[in-house]
C-alpha cells in the first residue's frame, strides 16, 4: 500500500504538538499514584482467606499496577493520602443472582465494605476486581488448587470505569463529527470549527487505507464502520495515557467485542467468490482443495482472533512496562536512579502516544484487508492482471 507523504506529515506534525502535554500529565499520574498505594492497600483484604496485605515496596507496587489494569466499580480520580478520603463518584451495580440487584457502588466503600442487597450480600475480591456472593462477614474462599474464589460469581452488567469510558468515547465522537457534517453543509464541503482537526484523518482513512484495500467500488459501504473503527480505538487509546487511568483497549472483553464486529461485517457481506475460495480453491489441483478447505476456513477465524490480541496486547503491555519503569523510582531510593527511571518513563509516556495512533491505524487497516478480500472480484483464467 502506498502512503502519500502530505496526510502523513500532517499526522506527525500533530502528533509531535501534542507529545509534552499529554506525556507529562501521564508521568505524573502514575507517579503520584504509586506514593499513595499505601493508602489504596489500606482495604479490607482480612476477609480474603490464603492472602495477606503487601508490606514491602516491591509487592505493593505489583499490587497497584494489577489494580490499574483491572476494570473498576466505582470511578476514583484522586485520593488524599492523609485521610484516606477518595475523590470520584460512584457507578451502578447491576448484577442477577437469583433476581435482580441494583444498588450504587458507594455500598462497597472502594472494596472496604460488603454490600447487602434484597437479603443476599456481595463483595469486591481485590485480586480480579470482580464481584461474588458471600456471608454477611464479607469472607471469600478461593480454592488452593485453582487460586479461584469458591463463590457464587453473579452475572455482572454493572455500569464500570471501562463501560463510562466508551460512552464518553462514543459521545465526543457524536459531537465533534456531527459538527464537522454541519460545517460542511454551512460551507458548501468546506470543514471549520473543532471538526476540522479530524478532517485529514478521515480523508487518510478513505484515500490511503479504504480505496486501496476495498476497491472504488465497494468501499462507500464501509466507510461508516471503518471511520467508527478508528477513531473509537484512537480515542480510547487516548484516554489510558490522561490521569483518568482508564484502560479500555487493554481489556480482553473490549478488543473481543469490536474484532467480532469485523469477523460479522466481514463475511455476512461477502460474495460468493469469497466463500468459493475457501472451500473450493481455485487454481490448484482438487485432492489439494480437500486439505486446503478446512486450513482455509480456521483462517476466517484465525484473521478476527489477531485483530483482538494485537490491539489487547500492545496497550495492555504499554501499561504495565510504563508503570513499572515508574515504580523503579521508589525501589532505587536515589537521585540517580530516579532521575534515570523518570526519564525513561518520559520518552516511553511519548511512545505511547504513538503507540495509541498506531494501533488504531492498524486494526483499521486490517479490518480494511478483510473487507476487499470478502469482496473482491473473481479473475477468469486468462484475464489480464495488474
Amino acid at each position: 500500500m502506498v502512503i502519500s507523504n502530505k496526510p502523513l506529515r500532517f499526522i506527525l506534525a500533530a502528533l509531535v504538538a501534542c507529545l509534552p502535554l499529554m506525556s507529562f500529565s501521564n508521568t505524573e499520574k502514575d507517579s503520584a499514584h504509586v506514593q499513595t498505594e499505601e493508602a489504596h492497600g489500606a482495604v479490607s483484604e482480612g476477609h480474603h482467606k490464603g492472602h495477606s496485605e503487601p508490606t514491602d515496596v516491591k509487592s505493593k507496587i505489583k499490587a497497584f499496577i494489577d489494580h490499574h489494569v483491572l476494570d473498576s466499580h466505582d470511578f476514583t480520580l484522586t485520593q488524599d493520602n492523609e485521610t484516606g478520603k477518595y475523590y470520584g463518584f460512584s457507578l451502578p451495580i447491576i448484577i442477577w443472582d437469583n433476581g435482580l440487584h441494583i444498588f450504587s457502588s458507594s455500598k462497597f466503600d472502594h472494596g472496604n465494605s460488603v454490600a447487602e442487597s434484597n437479603g443476599s450480600y456481595y463483595t469486591i475480591n481485590h485480586h480480579d476486581g470482580k464481584i461474588y456472593r458471600t456471608d454477611a462477614s464479607g469472607t471469600i474462599t478461593e480454592n488452593e488448587e485453582t487460586g479461584h474464589p469458591d463463590n457464587v460469581r453473579p452475572l455482572d452488567f454493572s455500569i464500570t470505569k471501562t463501560v463510562v469510558s466508551i460512552f464518553a468515547a462514543a459521545l465526543l465522537m457524536f459531537f465533534v463529527f456531527s459538527s464537522l457534517a454541519k460545517s460542511y453543509a454551512k460551507n458548501g464541503g468546506i470543514a471549520s470549527g473543532v471538526g476540522r482537526i479530524f478532517e485529514p484523518l478521515v480523508v487518510y482513512i478513505r484515500d490511503e487505507v479504504a480505496i486501496p484495500n476495498i476497491g472504488e467500488k465497494h468501499y462507500r459501504k464501509y466507510m461508516s464502520y471503518l471511520l467508527t473503527i478508528f477513531f473509537f480505538v484512537l480515542f480510547l487509546n487516548i484516554f489510558g495515557l490522561t490521569p483518568l487511568g482508564i484502560n479500555a483497549t487493554g481489556n480482553l472483553t473490549i478488543t473481543f467485542s469490536l474484532a467480532i464486529l469485523t469477523f460479522l461485517i466481514t463475511n455476512l457481506t461477502a460474495n460468493k467468490n469469497y466463500w468459493g475460495h475457501i472451500f473450493w480453491m481455485p487454481g490448484v489441483p482438487k485432492p489439494m482443495r480437500i486439505i486446503l478447505a478446512p486450513i482455509e476456513l480456521l483462517g476466517v477465524f484465525i484473521k478476527p482472533f489477531s485483530l483482538m490480541i494485537r490491539l489487547y496486547a500492545n496497550i495492555f503491555a504499554g501499561h504495565i512496562v510504563l508503570m513499572s519503569i515508574i515504580g523503579l523510582m521508589f525501589i532505587f531510593k536515589s537521585w540517580i536512579g530516579s532521575s534515570l527511571s523518570f526519564g525513561l518513563s518520559f520518552v516511553l509516556s511519548i511512545l505511547e502516544i504513538l503507540v495509541a495512533f498506531l494501533q488504531a491505524y492498524i486494526f483499521t487497516m486490517l479490518s480494511a484487508l478483510y473487507f476487499g478480500s470478502a469482496v473482491e472480484e473473481h479473475h477468469h483464467e486468462g484475464e489480464a492482471h495488474h
